[in-house]
């Protein structure tokens, strides 16, 4: 084999070479199940790109968990700037995340609120350091949005009956809320991935008389009472928080039966009246 012979070989293996390792980060930035080989090919070109980000679907649901992981291939004391826009080009949320030793980052973004009601692509941007450092990864909402919910502000909870409850929260995020008539109480259904604090002011006519807290089924002490308002302190990985008083306002549907139940009772007193009124008197 001649000199000429083997320099051509020796470019046809290096061609493939490359697109092997290319293909294997392709297939293996998002998979679970990267083992051996790619695991190891995978790590060696995140270190070559300055920043790569990615989540753990490409679709979503309304009021849905979105998983967001990156690397950044230079650890500096610097965070990574996390921008989401909407299929209309508004900026949904801004965020700067801490970077690990690693140089992993990671968060979790709530399709949930008047900011995610558009259905379409929303466009996840990641930026380190200097502009030139950045990444983005597309993702799609689907489902439907509930409209009735669009009634309240970005910092109240939705309740059935075009009820609006403020409320703060820290360390987590409000996934939903709802009326328990039959315990008198508002249950809020969060996402706490640290530990955090609620804070609700309800107003007497929707919720009044608290007296007593339950975090995930169990009674809570570490609870602040005011003036119809409450401060519940939480652990991380809590999902339901029940605030019971000793009156809470029925919901749409109880409230209609109810008028059903009056109007039935007054027909019905109408009619005995009308038919003693008729009756001959002796």
């Amino acid at each position: 084999m001649n000199n000429r012979t083997s320099f051509a070989l020796l470019a046809v293996l290096t061609a493939v070479g490359t697109l092997t390792l290319s293909s294997a980060y392709a297939e293996c930035l998002t998979c679970d199940d990267a083992v051996g080989g790619k695991m190891a090919t995978n790590q060696m070109l995140l270190r070559d790109l300055p920043i790569t980000v990615w989540t753990d679907k490409t679709t979503y649901d309304y009021n849905d968990k979105i998983m967001v992981h990156g690397n950044v291939a230079t650890v500096s004391k610097m965070p990574v700037t996390l921008t989401v826009t909407s299929p209309n080009n508004s900026i949904v949320t801004i965020a700067q995340l801490d970077v690990n030793s690693d140089g992993s980052f990671e968060t979790t973004l709530m399709t949930g609120g008047e900011l995610w009601k558009q259905k379409g692509t929303y466009t996840i941007k990641v930026n380190y350091g200097t502009f030139e450092k950045n990444n983005k990864v597309l993702v799609e909402l689907t489902g439907e949005t509930s409209a009735s919910s669009n009634n309240c502000g970005s910092s109240e909870l939705y309740l059935k009956g075009n009820y609006c409850v403020p409320y703060t929260i820290t360390g987590g995020k409000v996934t939903g809320a709802s009326i328990n008539n039959n315990d008198k109480s508002i249950i809020v259904k969060i996402s706490a991935d640290e530990d955090g604090t609620l804070t609700l002011n309800p107003d007497k006519s929707v919720l009044d008389g608290i007296f007593m807290v339950l975090v995930d089924g169990q009674e809570w002490d570490d609870v602040e009472i005011g003036d119809n308002s409450v401060t519940i302190m939480f652990p991380a990985g809590t999902e339901k928080i029940e605030v019971i008083g000793t009156f809470v306002i029925p919901e749409f549907g109880t409230i209609a039966v109810m008028i059903l139940a009056v109007a039935i009772i007054s027909i019905i007193a109408v009619s005995a009246k009308s038919r003693l009124s008729i009756m001959p008197r002796y």
